[in-house]
């Protein structure tokens, strides 16, 4: 029996599984499609440890009206899906509150302090810190009553010592040259960080975690069954057993969370992006549109252009549409960028009502430990997560209160 069964190779739960086995336990990691193949390897690649402020905030309540009367608008519920998100739409809209954002504030901070304090000795660990750019983000406004409606973010950003620098057109064009006329304003933040493709660096935990004596395998999990001495796992292979398990996968973790009793509002953000090659444009940092909800990112596999959030489940087919319309948007805010010879991708972010993980124990039996929920922000605090997953498995102290992420707060 391996002390740990890890499920998910996804960014967290190799994070979570390299950590482990750093800590002298024996690893076994499962996952129905193998390493990267989810949100973890289509994301922007960004570290945004400055995103300390919640999706579900008050700000977003006056966005998501005009959002959502455009189907290839930053937020979107397709019609076929409005009904089974309702219960979770109605937490988001309580997470909303002034008091429920300044709780979530607090606790995200906390998380995003311990990532950004774990990141670079765990890619040093792991063999991946050139991997590593520090570049920053420029996100941009379109006219001075943008950047106005955004400062009250900002001073909460500066509250917790967070460095950043207003702009204007000029000072914005020696950052990024080639933005369209229309973007007046934007604000730089130096401490962002990116990793040089997010594809590349989960493949590159799984071949270190498997140099480290783990093992990796590809089967569908179908549910957990506590024993007296540990968890059995059932899936589309053989069972397994472990000692302990870490339930990380991703937004199909909820399914599997079920099958121990436990109903936890997981909802899907399904993401989407097209991958330009590398000579689309010359970007030299990463360059947010706040208000159109998408991002621009230089990769080593090519200018990336992606974000936004359609609330659709795990079933509905991809609405590509999403894809060329945030690629029509991005031609028309950097005039030089070429959309020729792009890839698209949809993937599954999962997410949480209040915009925070989950991670602790599971209710049914100490021996599961859930990991999972972190919506747009995984790659971020994957090294976070990771040192609280492994301070739960081998009884050590966490460095921050988990009350606020429990699985059971729902």
């Amino acid at each position: 029996m391996r002390d740990v069964i890890v499920i998910g190779a996804g960014v967290i739960g190799l994070s979570v599984a390299l950590m482990a086995r750093a800590r002298g336990l024996s690893v076994t990691v499962v996952d129905r499609e193998g390493p990267a193949a989810g949100a973890s390897a289509g994301n922007a690649g960004a570290f945004a440890f400055s995103d300390i402020l919640p999706l579900a905030s008050p700000g977003i309540l006056r966005k998501a009206p005009r959002w959502l009367l455009d189907p290839l608008g930053p937020l979107s519920v397709p019609p076929a899906y409005a009904l089974q998100i309702a219960p979770w739409l109605y937490r988001f809209w309580r997470a909303c509150s002034p008091k429920a954002v300044a709780a979530s504030t607090v606790a995200q901070t906390a998380l995003m302090d311990l990532s950004k304090a774990e990141l670079e000795p765990f890619l040093a660990a792991t063999g991946t810190l050139a991997m590593l750019r520090k570049e920053g983000n420029l996100q941009v406004y379109e006219g001075e009553a943008e950047l106005r409606a955004s400062l009250p973010g900002w001073e909460a950003r500066a509250a917790h010592g967070i460095a950043f620098r207003h702009m204007n057109a000029e000072e914005m064009a020696e950052v990024q040259p080639g933005l369209a006329a229309r973007f007046t304003h934007g604000t730089f933040t130096p401490g962002w960080h990116s990793i040089a493709d997010p594809r590349d660096y989960v493949l590159a935990l799984a071949k270190r975690f498997q140099a480290t004596g783990g093992e990796i395998l590809r089967a569908e999990v179908t549910g957990l069954l506590p024993l007296a001495s540990g968890v059995r796992i059932g899936t589309t292979g053989a069972a397994l057993e472990g000692a302990q398990v870490v339930l990380a996968a991703g937004a199909f973790s909820h399914h599997i969370a079920r099958t121990l009793g436990e109903r936890i509002p997981l909802e899907t953000e399904r993401g989407y992006n097209t991958t330009l090659p590398p000579d689309a444009f010359d970007l030299r940092t990463q360059v947010t549109f706040g208000g159109h909800g998408f991002v621009v990112t230089r990769l080593a596999s090519g200018i990336r252009v992606g974000g936004a959030v359609e609330l659709g489940g795990l079933q509905l087919a991809p609405n590509w549409k999403r894809s060329e319309a945030m690629l029509k948007k991005a031609q028309a805010f950097l005039p030089g960028l070429k959309g020729e010879g792009g890839t698209q991708w949809m993937g599954f972010r999962p997410s949480l009502p209040d915009s925070l993980p989950a991670i602790g124990r599971a209710k049914a039996t100490p021996r599961v430990i859930h990991a999972f929920g972190h919506g747009h922000l995984g790659l971020t605090q994957s090294a976070g997560t990771a040192r609280l997953v492994t301070d739960l498995l081998t009884g050590t102290a966490p460095p921050i209160d988990l009350t606020p992420f429990s699985p059971q707060r729902f």
